[in-house]
């Protein structure tokens, strides 16, 4: 399958990249663009505020630089992702076995337990985040080619990528193919675009990751969205790729407490009386 996708998809990629000025200029001259450009005049207020260096700089680069923060975010955090399955697994056993080396024997056997769970929720969660993308490439993928555009299988891909970032990685990749499809394929198919990826979002996030999670990391659905919600907010991008491995690495910490609370009562428990 390698040796069939990924040749057709880098020249698809080679030929888009050769063609995006071209698309730029069919987008600029299309219908939609035009509707645009009639009430908000975006090409006047960009020649204007690039012959007024003080308004480019209050104006322009605001939104430059956040587009730009935006998709340096976006691969800081599949870097991470991928860093994290390569230390996993060359240096997560030897790091393990020297943790456990410096605890005392009668807590070793727990902290074990606990290491051992931990490291293999963070498996689950890699495992579960390749079903994922591997779901979003193929159903992309599948998506595009149905309805003809010509560059389905690099922006499939790209697709199932965008999918390492919970929520926020399929909205810019999905309006960013939206985009291209209306420059080569007309006003039609990029609406149906447009829709496909807002129920697809919302179905990935909401529904299938949720559930994918469960069996792979065995986290409630309900604690994975707000581990969602709540680390991406605190750490932005990289707190919301994140925030699955670390929320089981909670509740099983918080579960062994929880247990080491319970064995100090039972202990505590004088035995019954023997019978007469």
């Amino acid at each position: 399958m390698a040796l069939l996708v990924i040749p057709s998809a880098i020249a698809q990629g080679q030929e888009l990249t050769t063609q995006i000025p071209s698309l730029i200029d069919e987008f600029r001259a299309s219908s939609f663009f035009q509707r645009i450009e009639s009430r908000f005049h975006i090409v006047e207020q960009l020649e204007r505020k690039g012959r007024d260096t003080t308004g480019l700089a209050t104006g322009a680069l605001p939104p430059l630089l956040w587009a730009v923060t935006g998709v340096f975010s976006l691969v800081g955090a599949g870097i991470t992702v991928a860093f994290l399955v390569v230390f996993m697994l060359v240096f997560g056993p030897g790091l393990v076995q020297r943790l456990l080396s410096q605890a005392l024997p009668e807590r070793r056997a727990r902290y074990e337990r606990v290491l051992d769970k931990v490291y293999t929720a963070t498996g689950g969660y890699l495992a579960g985040l390749t079903l994922i993308c591997s779901i979003n490439a193929t159903l992309t993928t599948t998506f595009l080619a149905i309805i003809g555009m010509p560059f389905f299988l690099p922006l499939g891909i790209a697709s199932g990528f965008s999918s390492m970032v919970p929520y926020a990685g399929p909205i810019v990749a999905g309006g960013l193919i939206t985009l291209l499809t209306l420059a080569t394929a007309g006003t039609w198919k990029a609406l149906a675009v447009l829709i496909y990826f807002l129920l697809y979002g919302q179905l990935e996030g909401n529904v299938l990751a949720p559930l994918v999670f469960r069996r792979t990391v065995h986290v409630n659905p309900l604690l994975t969205l707000f581990a969602v919600v709540f680390f991406a907010e605190l750490a932005g991008i990289i707190g919301a790729v994140l925030a699955v491995p670390l929320m089981a690495t909670g509740q099983i910490i918080v579960r062994e407490l929880l247990l080491v609370r319970q064995e100090k009562l039972e202990a505590r428990v004088p035995p019954p009386p023997p019978p007469p």
